[in-house]
């Protein structure tokens, strides 16, 4: 399919994806020239670029799609009544960016909610747009229309276990010492060809649908992180619930996004760490240093 036939297959990618690709314009002017940074939690990190990406995407959907809500990570909150609403990170990766480490992006999500909805039920999610500046890479996709990379299609791996797979995940900002997932990550890193923890969130399944990675799992992301990965994962034939197996939410704890066909092996996995079978004791750093000073000696 020519690129002209994929932007007229498309409904709202075309729009979107020229507003993502200007506000990763002004994320690359900021990156390139350095920022004054904040805090707006205990290490959650807020630049002048989050609320200046965000500023400049509420603004241009509102141009060109006036009857849109939109629900951003710096706190817009327009028209949340729609019947579809836009879940918007203007800058996913924000510690990366502050620490100038190259790995965020620009996401937007689109979802369908019917009239009369309730507030707390999920709609549809239909369109999806993860945009990369620095690598100038372009993740799109429609329900129904499959999963593209710079109007390349994309689909996620055919990897069938995985022992042969490159997973990832990532680890809250805040309240770490609340999250199991360490625990995780050291049962994936023993199973797995390799786990990488690269500090985007949207980027990680955008790169689960493209098929450089398997599988990503995270505790506690919120729908402007997931929105668009979800279903840029599904699109590619890739499969997304939580961690029982359940469909996936955009309020849940917890994602597990897959190729689809290392899904139930990791459903599996789940389950055993769930219930605490078959794990793999982590040394302590006073057992290590037996252990490092006996090796020494003998």
């Amino acid at each position: 399919m020519t690129t002209a036939a994929i932007a007229s297959n498309f409904t709202w990618v075309p729009q979107a994806a020229a507003i993502a690709r200007e506000a990763g314009a002004r994320l690359r002017e900021f990156y390139a020239q350095g920022v004054e940074t904040e805090y707006k939690g205990d290490v959650d990190l807020v630049t002048i670029a989050d609320r200046t990406s965000e500023k400049l995407i509420r603004a241009r959907l509102s141009e060109v799609f006036p009857e849109h809500g939109i629900y951003g990570e710096e706190g817009t909150r327009d028209r949340l009544d729609a019947e579809f609403r836009w879940y918007i990170d203007p800058l996913d990766g924000t510690t990366n960016f502050a620490h100038g480490f190259p790995q965020f992006c620009v996401s937007m999500g689109l979802e369908q909610r019917p009239f009369g909805l309730k507030q707390g039920e999920d709609g549809t999610l239909v369109a999806g747009i993860i945009y990369d500046p620095l690598r100038d890479e372009l993740f799109a996709t429609e329900r129904g229309k499959g999963a593209w990379l710079n109007n390349k299609p994309m689909h996620a791996s055919r990897t069938p276990v995985l022992a042969e797979s490159l997973v990832a995940t990532g680890f809250p900002s805040r309240k770490r010492h609340a999250s199991p997932n360490i625990h995780f990550y050291q049962e994936f890193t023993l199973r797995s060809h390799g786990v990488r923890r690269a500090g985007s969130a949207a980027l990680d399944l955008a790169y689960v649908a493209a098929g450089r990675m398997e599988a990503f799992w995270e505790f506690n992301l919120n729908p402007w992180d997931t929105a668009a990965g979800i279903l840029l994962v599904e699109e590619a034939g890739g499969r997304v619930t939580d961690f029982a197996g359940k469909p996936f939410r955009l309020a849940s704890d917890e994602i597990l996004a897959s190729n689809g066909r290392i899904h139930d092996e990791l459903l599996g996995f789940f389950a055993d760490m769930f219930a605490g079978r078959d794990l793999a004791p982590i040394p302590t750093a006073a057992e290590w240093a037996a252990q490092r000073a006996a090796a020494l000696k003998s």
